[in-house]
């Protein structure tokens, strides 16, 4: 019995597919990795989009002569070259929808009033976009309507206790830890993104309260005007590993 021939549509439209994705996610890469800036790695992404829908009639044509009755292999091939443009797409889109729902900041924190300052960190900013400085009263506003949940963390432990269960929290989030002043209550860590690698600084303070300890936290990135919420998202993250903490911790004394 002959071989089904495969269709050169789908083949062209497979290897296009890989093609664009390579090239989508190599565009963040090659700024983590230091072969160009990242608005040169944003200019890829942003052609590389433009190639995947480029790309969608392309697979549509390579789906209908492969599909079942043609006498034409590559119908997976097609499948998957249409796929891959939609999770672009679908991406890019889901990103650019969130951007536009956060406000442009990128400094957030637990204390507008008094927020905890950079003093090891700042010296490693000095060539960041963005100022070590907190950027001020029209932030703090920005922030508290955007993220009415990022408040100050109030833990029943006394200030040594809390500053060392904050320590141990930012160690399991993955953070370089630049600073822990256990005198001062101030632990200092870089926290940076998988696919830009991206470096936003984090700044904790822990202080005595009523019997207890209050904690606050910072998070700013060094370039961009807006995070798209990533600040906020990692001070959530944070806190939440810190309740996880402190219920392991109860869970093992009980």
């Amino acid at each position: 019995m002959a071989k089904k021939p495969t269709s050169r549509w789908a083949q062209a439209a497979a290897a296009l597919a890989v093609l664009v994705l390579l090239a989508a996610v190599v565009s963040g890469l090659g700024h983590r990795w230091g072969w160009w800036h990242f608005r040169t790695g944003f200019q890829i992404l942003r052609y590389s989009i433009y190639a995947a829908i480029a790309l969608v009639p392309i697979a549509i044509i390579a789906l209908v002569r492969t599909r079942p009755g043609t006498g034409r292999r590559g119908l997976t091939a097609s499948v998957v070259a249409l796929l891959i443009p939609f999770v672009l797409i679908g991406n890019t889109l889901k990103l650019r929808q969130k951007a536009s729902s956060v406000p442009p900041i990128h400094d957030i924190t637990t204390d507008t009033d008094n927020p905890p300052q950079f003093v090891e960190i700042a010296p490693l900013r000095a060539d960041a976009s963005n100022p070590v400085e907190y950027a001020g009263d029209e932030t703090a506003a920005q922030q508290k309507a955007a993220y009415p949940d990022i408040q100050s963390m109030h833990v029943d432990l006394p200030q040594a206790a809390a500053f060392e269960r904050a320590l141990s929290t930012a160690e399991n989030m993955g953070w370089t830890i630049v600073d822990a002043d256990e005198t001062e209550g101030r632990i200092e860590a870089t926290a940076q993104t998988f696919w830009y690698g991206f470096k936003d600084d984090v700044v904790i303070r822990v202080k005595s309260n009523d019997g207890g300890s209050v904690i606050d936290v910072r998070s700013k990135s060094r370039v961009g005007r807006s995070d798209v919420g990533a600040n906020a998202d990692r001070i959530r993250a944070y806190r939440q590993k810190l309740n996880e903490e402190r219920s392991s911790r109860t869970s093992t004394v009980e």
